[in-house]
């Protein structure tokens, strides 16, 4: 079986276990792992002694390896700006300046485009369209009070994050739905394709994107909001870039791991919940199937 299958199965963590266990598989270091010695750690895994030695520290350091860079339903090597831990460098600046007020066409398309067409990537190739109406509505309305203005101009940036978050991994990942993805039973067996399996796992994934990107566009504006009423603010005006810089990177810092670990890497679906072809191919209750990020 699949290693990093293998684990999901047997270890079934619960979400504070996933959520530290995804606080070291963030670590940058394994964005720059070499394949010889990612290699190495899987075969160390391989062996039939791996486990039985779970809390072996040279055992541990191996999962860590294998689990932030190898895809547990392909067995494939992610590549590098792709793998988990190269989200948030990533991501963090993109979301950052798509919040930016707009001076111009390349200003208003450019972040946008970027992060849409990497959150597009990521989602596929962990496996499983652009919202320029925000920065619209933010040149249509610049005479209102300041409450609307921030609900016109900044409310709507945050909606559109969070909405297009959770969009963009419906679309990327939409022919699992459609043709069904792999589930199996404990022992790695194959058991046959699930388009039901492939509904619950492009939905738990929408929701957790969701979350992700909502939150962390929420909190930098509310805080920017509150900022900018000081007395620091009006004698400092430049300082905003740097309070919405450092408040968008540590929450998102804060929300990948927690969106990563809301749902299981590998999830479980109840037999009766899935076609009748596959009902009648097992005995198992509970087969499980890759959810991806």
């Amino acid at each position: 079986m699949e290693p990093n299958l293998r684990f999901w199965i047997s270890e079934r963590p619960s979400f504070v276990q996933r959520c530290l266990l995804w606080t070291e598989l963030l670590d940058p270091v394994n964005l720059v792992i070499s394949a010889e010695i990612i290699e190495k750690s899987r075969q160390l895994l391989s062996t039939d002694a791996a486990g039985k030695n779970v809390g072996d520290s040279t055992l541990q350091e191996a999962w860590k390896r294998s689990l932030s860079t190898v895809h547990p339903d392909s067995s494939r090597l992610i590549p590098a700006p792709f793998r988990p831990a190269a989200f948030l460098p990533f991501v963090a600046p993109m979301v950052f300046f798509s919040m930016m007020p707009s001076k111009g066409i390349k200003s208003l398309i450019l972040p946008q485009l970027s992060l849409y067409s990497y959150t597009t990537s990521f989602s596929i190739i962990n496996g499983n369209e652009s919202a320029v109406l925000p920065q619209l509505a933010q040149m249509r309305y610049p005479h209102v009070n300041s409450f609307t203005n921030f609900v016109v101009r900044r409310a709507l940036v945050v909606l559109f994050l969070a909405q297009v978050g959770g969009l963009n991994v419906l679309v990327s990942r939409s022919l699992e739905p459609t043709r069904g993805i792999k589930v199996v039973d404990k022992e790695g067996k194959v058991v046959g394709h699930s388009r039901r399996a492939g509904e619950k796992a492009v939905r738990d994934t929408a929701i957790s994107r969701t979350v992700l990107f909502g939150t962390s566009a929420c909190v930098p504006e509310v805080l920017s909001y509150l900022f900018k009423r000081t007395q620091f603010f009006l004698q400092r005006p430049w300082s905003l870039w740097t309070v919405k810089l450092s408040s968008t990177i540590l929450v998102m810092g804060l929300m990948v791991p927690v969106s990563f670990s809301m749902f299981p890497q590998v999830g479980r679906i109840q037999r009766s919940q899935l076609e009748e072809g596959i009902r009648s191919a097992t005995e198992e209750t509970e087969l499980f199937y890759n959810r991806g990020l």
